[in-house]
């Protein structure tokens, strides 16, 4: 276990805003790009919501310099982003296609130029689907394609990227793909969704080989869980053990722990976790990156807990009811920034690296656009709450670089399609101009941050 950090000695709080590359960029069959898992999951009637798909997205990819006025217009210090591995790598290995890495060699730039610092994530979901119709994430050798597709886009990007982070949300990757089925490639499997997560963080650590001077963290969707009951205790258990430790005990001890292989005993396989795997995970990180949106609150089953899509996401705990009280997003997901402040306190001393909020904001049913404006009050008493838990965490010595509002501009929001919007702009989807309006969140974010502008970058935000 780490100690506190002094609060005098921190650096001041960077700030960002943060997007996905399936989510805004469309042009999904453009400049030599191949098919994704999102792509072929999307077009599988019934997997998302309203039948809709990242073809188009926000059109990123065509309105990148727009988009980056936008993100300057808030006065940050840095744009998170993801990139495409089928835009850079079509068939997943092999290949690669110069026109994907020179798009996001003129995003880099033009982030550079506006005085972003660009923050990359090298996945964000999108596998290539030649890799997923060869076993994708439960078999090995996606963790070794993985490492050679990082290499090629540090090559081309790494002297001017100074941040990188392999995975976003692996939890996401692993157990809501392969375990639940409600995001791609939306098989429901069990044990797959713990070969995968594995294979995940084999592939962070092959990178980090690949790549030893690379400043390199990785993206982790972690949530408090909080049994409601003492008899949800050993459920509450379950779930941490594969919502949190699953990742960070490898990362910083190098080991699964008991609690567990007893949920997930094909961790203990010698055939899946061969000499050296667990090893190479530990130390492998220079900074962690955290998305908080919502708590985890496990109850014994009692036959009147509500439909919730991380149900199979589990495999291996007790049966479980998740229960969400209110307040709640838009989304469904419940409203509580203690969570975020015990999460961060509790994940320095775990882990006594650099940490940064990578995601952090709220779907909202936000009103349309009138005289220009979408007044979003709720978006913006959420992101308030939220920040003054990020400082009241570092008061309590937690260390804490930056916070990276979700997300720039509505956009794809996966399995729910267009229909739950997290941007601080607004996106008008009723015909393809697809028209940028900023929301009266834009506005108020970009007031909270202006008069501290330039304050991470000066010493490289997430350096030591």
């Amino acid at each position: 276990m780490s100690t506190p950090a002094d609060p005098s000695s921190l650096p001041p709080l960077a700030y960002g805003v943060a997007s996905a590359s399936y989510q805004i960029e469309g042009a999904v069959a453009e400049d030599g790009r191949g098919v994704s898992i999102w792509d072929t999951f999307s077009a599988e009637p019934g997997r998302v919501r309203g039948g809709d798909d990242g073809t188009l997205a926000c059109d990123s990819y065509h309105r990148l310099d727009d988009d980056v006025a936008l993100v300057r217009g808030l006065g940050v210090d840095a744009y998170r982003f993801s990139i495409a591995w089928p835009r850079v790598v079509p068939e997943g290995r092999g290949r690669v296609e110069p026109r994907g890495l020179d798009y996001y060699e003129r995003l880099v730039d033009a982030l550079l130029e506006a005085d972003l610092e660009p923050v990359a994530t090298l996945y964000h979901w999108d596998l290539p689907q030649p890799l997923e119709d060869a076993g994708g994430w439960p078999v090995r050798a996606t963790a070794e394609a993985f490492a050679d597709y990082a290499a090629v886009v540090h090559d081309r990007l790494g002297d001017r990227v100074t941040s990188w982070a392999t995975h976003n949300e692996p939890w996401c990757a692993a157990y809501l793909g392969y375990a639940a089925g409600v995001h791609a490639p939306g098989r429901r499997e069990g044990e797959a969704g713990h070969r995968a997560a594995h294979h995940l963080l084999l592939g962070h650590a092959l990178v980090r080989q690949a790549l030893p001077d690379a400043h390199l963290g990785i993206v982790l969707n972690l949530a408090p869980v909080w049994a409601e009951s003492r008899d949800a205790a050993d459920i509450a258990d379950g779930v941490d053990a594969i919502r949190n430790r699953v990742w960070l005990d490898p990362i910083v001890d190098g080991a699964y722990d008991d609690g567990l292989l007893r949920v997930a005993p094909v961790l203990a396989d010698p055939e899946l976790v061969r000499p050296g795997d667990l090893e190479s995970m530990r130390g492998s990180i220079d900074w962690l990156g955290i998305n908080y949106y919502t708590p985890i609150r496990p109850a014994v089953p009692d036959g009147r807990g509500e439909p919730h899509p991380e149900q199979g996401a589990y495999p291996g705990a007790p049966e479980l009811d998740l229960v969400v009280r209110e307040p709640r997003t838009d989304i469904g997901w419940e409203i509580e920034p203690r969570g975020l402040e015990e999460l961060l306190v509790d994940t320095h001393l775990r882990t006594g690296v650099p940490l940064v909020i990578t995601e952090n904001g709220a779907a909202m049913a936000d009103a349309d656009v009138v005289d220009g404006v979408v007044d979003d009050r709720d978006r913006i008493d959420y992101l308030d709450g939220h920040l003054a838990a990020v400082e009241r965490a570092r008061a309590a010595g937690a260390d804490v670089r930056g916070y990276f509002a979700w997300t720039l501009m509505d956009n794809f929001e996966w399995a729910e399609g267009y229909a739950k919007t997290f941007g601080l702009v607004h996106v008008d989807r009723s015909s393809q101009m697809l028209t940028r309006t900023p929301k009266a969140s834009y506005t108020w974010f970009a007031d909270r941050v202006t008069p501290e502008r330039g304050r991470g970058r000066a010493a490289g935000l997430l350096r030591p």
